[in-house]
C-alpha cells in the first residue's frame, strides 16, 4: 500500500456493511466513512437510527456521513438536526434538491451558519456546486459531493467539474469530494487535479491489493483464469 502514501486525496470507504464498515474503519489509508439510504437498502438495513448508532460506538475517530432521507425542506431540516447530535465526527448528508426538483440551499445556509457539518451530495451541474459553496459556511468543516462518476457515465469528462469544485474551496474549511466512484484510477485521477476526499465503495477498495502489480503478471494470472474456468466448464471442440 505504500503507493496510496504518497496521494494527497483522502479516500472515504462507501458502503453500508457493518462488519466491512469497522475492519475498513481501522485501516490507515481509510480517512472516512460515508454511507446512504441506497446503500443501507442494499445492506439489509431496517433500523436507520439503530445502525447509524451502533456503528457510532465503533468508529469514534473518523469523519462520518449519514444521510436525510425525508423528501420535504421542512422533514429534511427536522432530520438533520436529529443527525447532527449523534457525534462530533458526524456530518449530515443532504441532497442538493428533494425529489421535486426544489433547492435544499435555504436550510443548507441555517445548518451551515448553526456550526452543522454537512456533506452536500449528488451535485452534478458547476451551478449546483456554485449554490452549495455559496451556501454553506466557509469556516465550518463541510463536503462538496460532485458525481464524477455519473457524470462520465452521460460520456461528459467530469475533471473540469472537480477543477470547478476545487478552485472554489480552496482556501476554505469546505473539501472537494470526488463521488460515484467506478475505477481505482479514479482514485489517482482525483489526486492529480487537486481534489480533496474521494468516497470509494467496497468493491473497488478490494481491488487496491493489486496497486503496481506488474501487468506480465496480470496478463499471466489473466490467462490462467481463462484456463481454470474452460477446464472446469468441461468445454471441448
Amino acid at each position: 500500500m505504500g503507493i496510496l502514501q504518497d496521494l494527497k486525496v483522502e479516500i472515504y470507504a462507501d458502503g453500508a456493511d457493518y462488519d466491512a464498515i469497522l475492519e475498513l474503519s481501522k485501516l490507515p489509508h481509510i480517512k472516512g466513512i460515508t454511507t446512504n439510504p441506497s446503500l443501507m437498502k442494499k445492506a439489509g438495513v431496517t433500523d436507520y437510527t439503530g445502525f447509524c448508532k451502533k456503528v457510532l460506538t465503533q468508529v469514534t475517530d473518523l469523519p462520518i456521513s449519514f444521510e436525510v432521507f425525508e423528501d420535504s425542506i421542512e422533514g429534511m431540516l427536522r432530520q438533520a438536526k436529529e443527525i447532527a447530535t449523534w457525534g462530533s465526527n458526524v456530518f449530515v448528508k443532504i441532497p442538493v434538491s428533494n425529489t421535486k426538483g426544489e433547492s435544499t440551499m435555504g436550510i443548507v445556509k441555517e445548518l451551515a451558519g448553526d456550526g452543522v457539518q454537512l456533506n452536500i451530495t449528488a451535485i452534478f451541474t458547476k451551478e449546483q456546486i456554485k449554490d452549495v459553496v455559496e451556501s454553506l459556511n466557509p469556516e465550518v468543516d463541510a463536503l462538496v459531493s460532485v458525481f464524477a462518476g455519473r457524470i462520465a457515465d452521460t460520456g461528459r469528462d467530469p475533471i473540469p467539474y472537480m477543477n470547478y469544485c476545487n478552485e472554489l474551496c480552496k482556501g476554505t474549511k469546505l473539501k472537494s469530494l470526488w463521488a460515484s466512484t467506478r475505477e481505482t484510477f479514479n482514485i489517482f485521477e482525483a489526486d492529480r487535479c487537486g481534489t480533496d476526499v474521494i468516497t470509494v465503495p467496497n468493491g473497488i477498495l478490494g481491488k487496491l491489493n493489486i496497486l503496481d502489480k506488474p501487468l506480465e503478471e496480470y496478463s499471466l494470472d489473466t490467462v490462467k483464469g481463462f484456463y481454470k474456468d474452460a477446464t472446469s466448464a468441461g468445454f471441448s471442440l
